[in-house]
């Protein structure tokens, strides 16, 4: 089975790009679900981040995401503490959502995550797809979903690796620019050319 990533900065488009993978038939991993269900209330995974991060809990006993951010954003150390107790069990989940689909078969998978080429992910898949925006539309979908001040998304989208570096890695690259119908065709023939059995180099 071929393992594509897909990735993209703030405000491209990437999670609606991952669904119409998805409606055409392409099995999606998604990171960021991956990372809420291992600490998901009742895990060892959750145990072990209370033990580490004490009052990191909300009232109701999940994880309270703000608390825990706030926590490690300023911190190196406690980041890769942090790090250190969700990566191997990421990874691990990951791996096995991935052995579940090649065992039912399915030819190609696509793992969504944001950071990729940030954590050189992209090196040990099949190939890269990047999500790109215009700086505009990032801006106005960040304001429009997220209630962002344009000053707050500006300084967002450049606190993230420059989109041209994510595009250099990429092998397929699905340009985003708010039309609809533009997106899907995209979509459609990456994902028939990867269901054709491409290959990296060829």
């Amino acid at each position: 089975m071929l393992v594509f990533g897909l990735t993209g900065n703030i405000g491209t488009g990437k999670s609606t790009v991952a669904r119409l993978f998805a409606e055409r038939g392409v099995p999606v991993i998604d990171a960021d679900q991956v990372a809420r269900e291992v600490v998901a209330p009742g895990t060892p995974g959750l145990a072990e981040v209370v033990a580490r991060f004490p009052a990191v809990l909300t009232a109701s006993g999940e994880l309270d995401r703000k608390a825990l951010a706030d926590r490690v954003f300023a911190d190196a150390q406690e980041r890769a503490a942090l790090n250190a107790i969700l990566h191997p069990r990421i990874g691990a989940e990951v791996r096995a959502r991935l052995d579940r689909l090649a065992a039912r078969g399915a030819p190609v998978a696509i793992y969504e995550a944001a950071l990729s080429v940030e954590n050189g992910l992209h090196h040990g898949l099949d190939g890269l797809i990047v999500v790109n925006a215009p700086v505009e539309e990032q801006i106005r979908r960040l304001r429009a979903r997220d209630g962002m001040a344009e000053e707050e998304a500006r300084a967002r989208i450049r606190a993230q690796l420059p989109a041209q570096e994510k595009v250099k890695a990429a092998d397929f690259v699905i340009e985003n620019t708010g039309a609809t119908e533009l997106l899907r065709a995209q979509v459609a023939r990456v994902a028939d050319t990867l269901r054709g059995g491409w290959a990296r180099g060829s």
